[in-house]
């Protein structure tokens, strides 16, 4: 802990420029370690109330608005939030004059859980965000900004002592549901039920509401005049209001024209980057089952459309929360299948069978499971095919879970060709059980392949959907998403993507990183368009590395029988067949940096399959395979010992005058400097961490003065936690990424100089002073910044002192003419300068100075050499009066060793000198 008290004026721009205590704190109780909350600096100007206008964030003392692109209901709910002002209710873009400086907002980071003012980034714009937030209502915990728990706003009268409070089901009913949930902009009331979503303690709204239902606002609304005092448990108001989407002008209420309602306008979806995950939404929305396919249909003239973000979507919000008003001539066809669906699979092509009931009854429907004992492999074929999937590949009971009633009563007899399960013949008799896990789980394939490459696992990617064989638009493509293909390939990991360009612009799929990347399948991400910019990918065809935090880190395994492409394995490596000059081939075949870890059981324990043989590499083989290996095979490997790897990241940051600053730069096959587009603080942390360089301070736009080859790097995928590597795509740009990370400071140096005992380093640990000389502490750094300032603390058993001096030529002298007791103590550097517009500081190692008082050292230096004087004399005239005799002469050397330090021989040689000078 900490041992002194702080004493801040409030001024200061740095804690450690504050006062301290004289005297240590020893102990600090438990839970009493300091807990702060900054608050979010946002506000909304020039609206009817606080809680709507002109949406204003301020970073590094700036007030600034914030441009409008992309921002969706979600995004604006972040705000609302700090403001505690509810949930959003409508965003509208206002154009100004001119252009001016704003912040522009990453939606994707704030989307994650970070505050506003983590996600921005410095921009002009005339577009400007005005935001209406709701002022005394919100439902919470719920799923959507339409459902939740209704919480309502007390003592409005009174801003500084405001809370919310929930209501009591007893008091609320459908009336005043509709006035919330208009209130709240969402479509009609669906669902009023008690403790939906969670139940809640005090307080309680005491009143109970009575509302006409026409209200514009929940307030508004008379309410009784009696207080309520208690509400029974599970009896808060869970309040969920429907999502206004629907498909028109098509076969069935299933497919059709995507049209949403928000503001009271029901507008058409533009249909620009729609996947079929995303398209999933609005068919579970209309009850449809699963997404079968969107088709782009251009209108003569442009027209208002919603514009609906997929991150946004992705992340499980409802469409309407999502949306953003826009022009397009381009309007989203969908098909949803109306009667089938599979369901808690890992794609749409995945998942538990279950089949809509009751088709001639649309207001008492619901979905069934299906026995496996009822079910083919020609009946797979038709619901894979009516899905819009590939050919089955896994037909299984209880694969995606197990499930309770209802079960579909009738046997399926398709005969494999037909378009839809329900077109097919059926039992005449009813099945009344179906043994517990028994509930058809059924995969079909994903149509993915590469082509025109050396091998299977290198070349053209390319994906079917509807029937069309097509390549993959380039652009976005990181080798995280790139992996997915590689996995579905069954090919190991990816090693590299490559821009082609062809001659002519073709019918291309795109595909969505972020969709890809949150773990579905490619086809799911899928959006039709022409380019002729084509991804080519390269994955491991024999070695991948599992379960590690990155592409280069996990446990190693080897892609067994080569020869037999339809009876392969991957089996793990056993630590003790495995070593650095092994390593550094599979970083190499991996696209990796050189081996940096290299440990058993590093990343999760495994069973068999083992690989069998020792590899015996010699370091420089491009392949783990082509590697020579033992002729023995290896029976049993001990449990903790399967291979985990690490390879190096190649980061790094040159130019600047430390390793912690300057323009960030990553390797994939060559070293390129990074695009500064959209770049946060939050993204630019991770650089910091992987080069151990503290947190980001500060991101800075360098122009170049023509475009060069760079890494563009997604940032979504770097905030989700992926290595950099994984996360970059290739391109050109000017623009360079300048970053500032907060240890760019060397170590200063602390020695200390007196006139007794000359200099002494910190790294010696201590230095003594005598009392009453001087002595100078020196601090020094080593260049690298101009200016600065270093402070001298200085802390003993009673007191705290704090000097400060700017820096000459690099450092400073704290001269102190008289030494004396109360100077003893530990001392250190504290450097200080403001560079990149921030105050960095690094401190140098303690230095202990401990005082002596030069009167015991004096008497000690006369007083004992005159004593060994005296002791010598009476030795030497009480041997000469006993000479010859042998004790004496014993005893003689015996102190000779022990206080004299001189040996026998040599006084034995003294006594016969004096001995024949006697004789003569």
């Amino acid at each position: 802990m900490w041992t002194k008290e702080f004493q801040c004026g409030g001024h200061e721009s740095v804690l450690l420029d504050c006062r301290s205590s004289g005297s240590d704190r020893n102990t600090c109780s438990p839970g009493k370690a300091v807990g702060l909350t900054c608050s979010e600096p946002v506000r909304l100007v020039g609206g009817a109330s606080r809680c709507a206008g002109t949406l204003e964030v301020k970073h590094q003392g700036d007030w600034r608005p914030v441009d409008d692109s992309f921002w969706s209901l979600k995004t604006a709910a972040v705000a609302c939030r700090d403001l505690d002002c509810g949930y959003a209710v409508s965003i509208r873009r206002r154009e100004e004059s001119s252009w001016r400086s704003v912040w522009w907002i990453n939606s994707y980071c704030v989307y994650s859980g970070s505050a506003l003012r983590d996600c921005l980034t410095s921009s002009s714009s005339s577009f400007i965000v005005d935001l209406t937030c709701s002022d005394s209502v919100r439902l919470v915990n719920g799923t959507s900004l339409c459902s939740g728990r209704l919480e309502v706003k007390s003592n409005q009268s009174n801003q500084s002592n405001q809370w919310w409070s929930s209501v009591c089901e007893d008091d609320f009913d459908q009336q005043d549901a509709e006035v919330v949930c208009r209130e709240l902009g969402c479509g009609a009331p669906s669902v009023l039920q008690g403790a939906l979503y969670g139940e809640v303690e005090a307080p309680m709204w005491t009143k109970e509401f009575q509302c006409g239902g026409h209200e514009s606002a929940l307030l508004d609304c008379r309410s009784s005049g009696s207080d309520r005092n208690t509400c029974s448990p599970g009896k808060a108001v869970g309040l969920t209001c429907s999502e206004p989407v629907r498909l028109v002008g098509g076969a069935s209420r299933c497919a059709g024209t995507l049209e949403v309602k928000h503001q009271g306008d029901w507008r058409p979806v533009d249909d620009s980057f729609w996947s079929l995950k995303k398209a999933a939404v609005a068919c579970r929305d209309l009850d449809c089952g699963s997404a079968v396919s969107t088709r782009q249909r251009e209108e003569s003239s442009e027209r208002s459309v919603w514009w609906i973000n997929s991150d946004c979507v992705a992340s499980g919000s409802a469409l309407r929360e999502c949306l953003t008003s826009s022009f397009s001539p381009f309007i989203m066809d969908l098909t949803c299948s109306d009667s089938v669906r599979l369901v808690n699979g890992t794609s749409r092509c995945s998942g538990r069978l279950e089949v809509k009931s009751n088709q001639s009854n649309q207001s008492n429907q619901w979905w069934s499971s299906v026995c496996e004992d009822d079910f083919d492999q020609q009946d797979a074929e038709v619901v894979c095919r009516e899905l819009g999937c590939g050919a089955p590949s896994v037909l299984q009971g209880a694969l995606y879970g197990e499930v309770e009633a209802p079960m579909w009563t009738k046997e399926f007899q398709c005969g494999g060709n037909e378009s839809a399960l329900l077109d097919c013949r059926s039992s005449g008799s009813d099945r009344n059980t179906c043994s517990p896990g028994k509930a058809v789980g059924l995969t079909c394939s994903e149509p993915v392949r590469l082509v025109g490459g050396d091998s299977r696992c290198a070349g053209t990617l390319e994906v079917k959907h509807q029937g069309d064989w097509r390549p993959v638009e380039d652009s976005f493509w990181s080798l995280k998403t790139a992996a997915v293909a590689c996995r579905d390939l069954d090919c190991g990991a990816a090693v590299s993507t490559r821009r082609r360009k062809e001659s002519s612009e073709r019918s291309v799929w795109w595909i969505n990183s972020y969709c890809v990347d949150s773990g579905s399948a490619l086809r799911d991400c899928l959006t039709s368009g022409s380019s002729s910019s084509i991804v080519d990918l390269t994955c491991s065809d024999s070695v991948r590395l599992v379960n590690g935090t990155s592409l280069c880190s996990g446990r190693l395994e080897v892609k067994s029988n080569q020869s037999n492409q339809s009876n392969q394995w991957w089996s793990s490596v056993c630590e003790d067949d495995f070593d650095q000059q092994d390593a550094e081939v599979v970083c190499r075949e991996l696209g990796c940096g050189a081996p940096s870890v290299l440990q058993g059981a590093l990343y999760g324990e495994v069973e068999a399959p083992m690989w069998t043989k020792e590899f015996q590499c010699g370091g420089n083989e491009s392949a783990l395979l082509d590697c020579r290996s033992s002729g023995s095979d290896r029976n049993t490997c001990s449990p903790g010992k399967a291979v985990g790897l690490t390879c190096s990241e190649p980061v790094r940051l040159v130019g600047g005058d430390s390793h912690c600053a300057g323009t960030l730069e990553v390797k994939q096959g060559d070293w390129r400097p990074v695009d500064y587009s959209l770049w946060t603080l939050k993204t630019a942390a991770v650089v910091c961490r992987d080069l151990d360089c503290g947190s980001a301070v500060s991101i800075r736009q360098r122009e170049e003065s023509s475009e060069r080859s760079v890494w563009w790097i997604y940032s979504h995928c770097v905030d989700s936690g992926s290595a950099l590597r994984d996360c970059l795509t290739s391109g050109s740009s000017s623009f360079i990424v300048d970053l500032t990370c907060s240890d760019l400071l060397l170590q200063p140096i602390i020695s200390v100089s007196s006139s007794m005992y000359g200099v002494s380093e910190a790294q010696q640990q201590g230095a003594r002073a005598l009392r009453r000389s001087t002595f100078t502490i020196l601090c020094s750094i080593q260049p690298q910044y101009p200016g600065g300032s270093f402070q001298l603390t200085f802390t003993s058993s009673n007191s705290a002192h704090n000097y400060t001096q700017p820096a000459v030529n690099h450092s400073a002298h704290f001269l102190f003419p008289a030494a004396e007791p109360a100077h003893q103590g530990s001392y250190s550097c504290v450097y200080h300068v403001y560079v990149f517009n921030h105050t960095f500081s690094s401190e140098s190692r303690l230095l202990s100075i401990t005082v002596l008082d030069p009167l015991p050292l004096i008497i000690k230096a006369i007083v004992l050499p005159l004593t060994l004087l005296v002791v010598n004399v009476a030795l030497y005239f009480y041997c000469k009066a006993n000479r010859g005799q042998m004790p004496c002469r014993q005893k003689n050397t015996e102190l000779d060793h022990y206080i004299l330090g001189v040996p026998a021989a040599e006084e034995e040689e003294e006594e016969e000198e004096e001995e024949a000078q006697g004789a003569e």
